[in-house]
């Protein structure tokens, strides 16, 4: 009787040995990580295009630890005024000599970080198909800010329809035109409402993004168009003293990617025109 009860009290020791060692070599599974908490970027952008380029870098960003953020704004002034009172991390909308130009006369502290694109200034006409069509005494609309008014009496200038004061530089206005064949007349207005009064007038010079939105290719309705020479380069803006951060280092990159160069080139049929 004690030999049996040995010989079962030995097979249960080795039971719970052989269940021990078992429950020892199987891996206790590891916890889940926590995802890592993503770095918001916010950028204030036109809509079209600057708000899809962004959007189109937004999962690369992503991957890196950047969670990007987009405010539409529809005018050339609040945008740099929020950024520089910090409502955004950066904004995406104007070329490099409005943002001189514009941080100059209001105080600002902004820096640009890097060109993405040109959209080609273009003058159009809805009862026009040359320059020659053109009445004689019309009305020309061109935007009311210093720079993309003296942008658009230039390329007005560069096709031979007014000639302006030698040296005039970037900022011509109507006051600088020294020779107008036609007699054209010139109303200065805010950039964006241009598309809407292309058809009270006898032709607008429009900004590219403006075109776009209104369903206008500057390619192929525009009488006559900016060349690539132009120096009006679309590029991202910061704060002074934040252009080396590391975020906006990557924003960069992203932008000026091959991804984005080969978007432009596909999908904007010259409108929007790749500037690195």
């Amino acid at each position: 009787m004690k030999k049996i009860l040995s010989l079962v009290l030995i097979a249960v020791l080795a039971l719970s040995l052989l269940v021990a060692c078992s429950s020892t070599d199987e891996k206790t599974p590891a916890e889940p990580q926590a995802p890592a908490e993503l770095e918001t970027i916010v950028i204030g952008v036109s809509p079209e295009p600057h708000a899809t380029l962004v959007s189109l870098v937004a999962d690369n960003l992503e991957e890196q630890g950047y969670e990007i953020k987009t405010i539409e704004f529809t005018d050339y002034v609040k945008p740099n005024h929020a950024l520089e009172d910090g409502e955004i991390d950066a904004n995406f909308f104007q070329h490099e000599p409005y943002l001189i130009d514009f941080v100059a006369k209001e105080g600002l502290d902004l820096v640009s970080i890097g060109g993405v694109h040109i959209e080609p200034m273009a003058l159009y006409a809805n009862n026009s198909q040359s320059l020659d069509d053109l009445p004689e005494g019309g009305e020309i609309a061109i935007p009311n800010d210093t720079v993309n008014g003296g942008r658009a009496l230039l390329l007005l200038q560069e096709n031979g329809l007014i000639k302006l004061k030698e040296d005039v530089g970037l900022e011509a206005t109507e006051n600088d035109i020294e020779e107008n064949p036609k007699n054209l007349k010139f109303t200065a207005l805010e950039a964006a409402t241009l598309p809407r009064v292309l058809g009270e007038v006898d032709g607008a010079v429009i900004n590219g993004n403006y075109a776009l939105e209104a369903g206008l290719n500057p390619v192929e309705d525009g009488l006559v168009i900016e060349g690539k020479e132009s120096p009006y380069v679309n590029i991202v803006a910061v704060r002074a003293g934040e252009e080396n951060e590391e975020k906006f280092v990557k924003l960069m990159e992203a932008l000026q990617s091959d991804e984005v160069r080969a978007y432009i080139e596909e999908n904007y049929g010259g409108g929007v025109v790749p500037a690195f």
